[in-house]
């Protein structure tokens, strides 16, 4: 299948906030510190791109949720957030999971910074041109291009919803890591809340 190379998407300008910078961790288990980034495919048939945006938790490797549509905004980083937060059953922890993004308007916008204050959540971004700062979600974009976006030539936006959404599905529930004993991440998370799956640390 063929890929579009020719096309950059315009990225809408929003208002910003300032920068909190990135510290380092020691992540010890899942809902510690989740990664978020921007993906764009493009949809061959309509001539035009469509994005990703999608939450990592670093140390299971899971997707906990994403947002698929014609445009991503703050709004749509802050939805997506929620849901995240909803299925680990975080809103009501008293201490919620870090946030690292890189300098992207969604996440530089003051409705994004205002939402994680709402919720209590610590939200930090990279400097600029450092992409090994939020590798694993630059790890699971490589994945999702090389193994769903570059495979297909699109012909609707519905057809590469789908695509896209089957292939969240397939890598939660399906695809090992050798990182998390050989596990699919969903079955890793769910069987480490009930014993402890002796794992290494990640720093970061």
């Amino acid at each position: 299948m063929q890929r579009i190379r020719d096309f950059t998407p315009t990225k809408r300008k929003e208002d910003v906030l300032p920068s909190k910078t990135s510290k380092n961790h020691t992540i010890t288990d899942s809902n510690q510190l989740w990664e978020t980034d921007l993906k764009y495919g493009f949809i061959q048939g309509e001539q035009k791109f469509f994005f990703i945006l999608s939450y990592i938790d670093v140390y299971d490797r899971a997707v906990i949720d994403f947002h698929i549509g014609l445009r991503c905004e703050g709004k749509d980083a802050v939805q997506t957030l929620k849901r995240a937060l909803l299925k680990r059953q975080q809103f009501e922890c008293e201490t919620k999971p870090i946030i690292r993004s890189d300098n992207g308007p969604q996440y530089k916008s003051h409705v994004f910074g205002e939402a994680c204050e709402s919720l209590s959540v610590e939200h930090e971004r990279i400097p600029p041109r450092t992409p090994n700062m939020n590798a694993h979600i630059e790890a699971f974009h490589r994945i999702l291009e090389d193994e769903c976006l570059s495979r297909y030539e699109f012909q609707s936006y519905e057809e590469a919803y789908q695509a896209a959404a089957e292939f969240m599905h397939f890598y939660n529930t399906k695809r090992i890591h050798s990182s998390i004993g050989f596990l699919a991440p969903i079955e890793f998370y769910n069987r480490n809340q009930q014993e402890d799956i002796p794992t290494k640390e990640v720093r970061l």
